[in-house]
C-alpha cells in the first residue's frame, strides 16, 4: 500500500485516514466530538515489539513470568492475538513502507512467519469461532474501504468477505459463532453488533474508545466508554439483551484490557499490570526492569497460561 502514512484523518489529534483505527488509535486520543484533517510524516508510525509472559492464576491474584520480547525490530509490530488453540500468537506487522501484514510465532519463542502476503493491507487478526480461520480488517485497494475480511489459518483458499456493507470497520470481536462486536469510525465512534449471516449490524453504543474484549464464558464483550468531562469507562454490552452498562474507570493511561478465562479483567499502562480485585486496581507485575515501557494491547491464552503485551520497543524521545 502506497504512503500508507500519508493522508491522514485526525480526531482530536492526528489519526490515520487512509489507515484503519486499529493503527491509527496508537497515534491519538480518540476524541468523540470532532473530526478535521492533517498530516503526519512518515517518522511519526509508532514502533513497538509484542512480547509473552507465562501467567498463573490463583484465586483473585494473577502471577507472572519473566517477559519475553518476541519481535523484537524497529518497525511496527502490533495488535497481538491468539490463535483458538493458543499455541501461537498473531500480529501485524509494516515495514519499509509497505502494506501491514498478519504474522505469527508459536508460543513462546517460535521464530515469527508470515501469515498473509498482499498488495493490500490486514490488521487486527483475531481467531474466529471455527478454530481455522481468523478475521482481519482489511484496508482495500484502490479507495482505503476498510471491511472484515476472513482468511483461512492454513493458507489454503483464498480470503472472503465477511459483511459486505458494514464499513468503516476499526475494531472487531468475535461475540458468538456468527456474532460480531465492532468499534466502527465515524464522529462519533459506534460499537455496532453484527451478524455474519445476515450481513447487517446495528448501533448500540455511542463514544466509544479502542479497547474491545470477549468475557470467556459469558455472552458479554466489553468495551471503553468515552465520557464527556470524565475519564473513560470500561463497559460492557450483553449481546442477547443489547443492554450496556458501566462497570469500572481503568487507571489512567490503561486504554486495553483483557479477561483471564476465570474472569479476573487485567489492564495495563506503562511497565506495570493490574487485575481488579473487590472492586479495586491492584498491581500484579512491573515489568520495568526487564526494558518494557508503554504497555498498550493486551491479549490473554484460551487456556490462561500466556499474555501477550504490545510495548515500545525503544527509550522515549
Amino acid at each position: 500500500m502506497k504512503g500508507i502514512w500519508q493522508n491522514l484523518k485526525v480526531v482530536g489529534v492526528a489519526v490515520a485516514k487512509r489507515l484503519p483505527a486499529a493503527v491509527a488509535g496508537l497515534l491519538c486520543v480518540v476524541l468523540p466530538s470532532f473530526v478535521a484533517r492533517s498530516a503526519l510524516p512518515a517518522q511519526a508510525a509508532p514502533s513497538t515489539d509484542v512480547w509473552v509472559v507465562s501467567m498463573r492464576q490463583s484465586g483473585g491474584m494473577v502471577h507472572f513470568g519473566e517477559p519475553k520480547n518476541v519481535t523484537q525490530r524497529t518497525g511496527y509490530d502490533n495488535q497481538p492475538g491468539f490463535t483458538a488453540d493458543g499455541k501461537s500468537v498473531m500480529y501485524t506487522v509494516t515495514e519499509n513502507n509497505g502494506p501491514a501484514e498478519i504474522w505469527q510465532f508459536t508460543v513462546p519463542s517460535g521464530k515469527p512467519k508470515p501469515l498473509t502476503n498482499t498488495r493490500q493491507s490486514e490488521y487486527s487478526a483475531t481467531a474466529a469461532p471455527d478454530g481455522r480461520s481468523f478475521s482481519v480488517i482489511r484496508v482495500e485497494l484502490p479507495d482505503s474501504t476498510q471491511r472484515l475480511w476472513r482468511f483461512p489459518l492454513d493458507g489454503q483458499g483464498a480470503p472472503s468477505l465477511v459483511l459486505e456493507k458494514v464499513q468503516p470497520v476499526g475494531y472487531h470481536v468475535w461475540a458468538a459463532d456468527h456474532r460480531l462486536v465492532l468499534f466502527v469510525l465515524g464522529s462519533p465512534a459506534t460499537l455496532q453488533l453484527a451478524d455474519d449471516r445476515t450481513g447487517t449490524s446495528e448501533v448500540v453504543a455511542r463514544n466509544i474508545g479502542r479497547g474491545l474484549a470477549k468475557v470467556p464464558g459469558r455472552d458479554v464483550v466489553t468495551y471503553t466508554q468515552q465520557v464527556r468531562d470524565s475519564a473513560a469507562w470500561i463497559a460492557e454490552l450483553n449481546v442477547l439483551t443489547k443492554e450496556t452498562k458501566r462497570l469500572v474507570q481503568p487507571p489512567k493511561g490503561a486504554d486495553y484490557h483483557a479477561w483471564t478465562p476465570q474472569g479476573l479483567l487485567i489492564v495495563g499502562t506503562g511497565s506495570k499490570l493490574f487485575v481488579l480485585a473487590e472492586g479495586r486496581w491492584e498491581q500484579v507485575a512491573d515489568f520495568a526492569s526487564g526494558g518494557v515501557r508503554g504497555i498498550s494491547r493486551l491479549a490473554i491464552s484460551p487456556t490462561g497460561d500466556w499474555l501477550a503485551f504490545v510495548a515500545e520497543d525503544r527509550p522515549p524521545n
